[in-house]
C-alpha cells in the first residue's frame, strides 16, 4: 500500500483545517512533551506538532510515504523511520498517536489488541495514546458507491470508495501521461466501538472516546476518538 498513492496523497487529502482540529484535539487531551506516531503517513500533523516545540519521532510502514515526509519543510525536527506498527518499538513517550484512521488497516483482531499493546509499553506512566477509527455510520455511507476521477500533477486519476459487511475498499487508479493504469486498492475494517473499548480497557488502559472531535460518548457521525490514559501506578 501506498507505493503509488504517496505522490498523490497530500493532493487527495490534505486538509490544514483537519490538521489544526488535530492538534488542538491532542493537545486539549494529554500533557506531554514527547510524541511517538504510529503511521504517520506524509507527516502533516507530525509537522504541526513538531512546530510547536515536541520531541517527535514517527514512523510509518511505507517508505514512500516515509520520503514524501522528509522531504517537507521542518522535517529535521522530527525522527522518521520506516515501521510496522505491529512491532514493538524499544522507545518511551508521553503521548503515542496513530490518527487518521490507520488502525482500521489492522484487519485482524490480534494485530489491532498488538499495536494496543505496544502503545501502552511505549508510553510512560500517566501517558496517553490517542488514535481514531471509522465510525460504523461509514459502512452505511459507503453501501452506494462513492466515485471521484480528475486530473492531479498532470495525471489522471479514478477514486471509488465502497463498503461489503464490515470492510471499507478504496481502490486508485492513476494514469500517466501516456495512459498508463497503475492500481492500488486499500482495504480497511471497521470495528464495533464497544468492542474497541472492552479491548483498551483490558490492555489497561483509562479511556473516553469522542465523536468527531468535539461530541463526548459514541454518537452518529465519521470518526470515533478515543483517548487512552496509562494509568499510573
Amino acid at each position: 500500500m501506498y507505493q503509488i498513492l504517496a505522490r498523490f496523497y497530500d493532493a487527495l487529502v490534505k486538509d490544514d483545517e483537519a490538521t489544526k482540529d488535530w492538534v488542538d484535539f491532542i493537545e486539549d487531551h494529554a500533557s506531554f512533551h514527547s510524541v511517538l506516531e504510529y503511521a504517520c503517513g506524509s507527516g502533516e500533523i507530525t509537522l504541526a506538532l513538531a512546530r510547536k516545540g515536541y520531541d517527535v519521532k514517527a514512523g510509518d510502514l511505507s517508505s514512500e510515504m516515509i520520503e514524501m515526509a522528509k522531504k517537507k519543510k521542518d522535517a529535521h525536527l522530527v525522527d522518521f523511520s520506516v515501521h510496522d506498527m505491529t512491532e514493538p518499538l524499544d522507545v518511551k513517550a508521553d503521548c503515542v498517536l496513530c490518527l487518521c484512521d490507520s488502525m482500521n488497516y489492522l484487519i485482524d483482531e490480534k494485530d489491532f489488541k498488538q499495536v494496543l499493546h505496544n502503545a501502552y509499553m511505549n508510553l510512560n506512566e500517566g501517558g496517553t495514546f490517542i488514535f481514531d477509527v471509522h465510525s460504523l455510520d461509514r459502512l452505511k455511507e459507503f453501501e452506494d458507491e462513492f466515485y471521484e476521477e480528475g486530473m492531479i500533477d498532470g495525471c489522471g486519476y479514478e477514486w471509488s470508495i465502497e463498503s461489503h459487511e464490515d470492510c471499507i475498499y478504496q481502490n486508485f487508479v492513476f494514469f500517466d501521461q501516456e495512459a498508463h493504469p497503475s492500481y492500488e486498492q486499500h482495504i480497511q475494517r471497521v470495528y464495533d466501538p464497544h468492542v474497541i473499548t472492552q479491548w483498551c480497557e483490558e490492555t489497561g488502559f483509562k479511556v473516553s472516546v469522542y465523536t468527531d472531535f468535539k461530541k463526548q460518548g459514541i454518537h452518529e457521525g465519521e470518526k470515533y476518538f478515543y483517548v487512552c490514559e496509562r494509568k499510573s501506578l
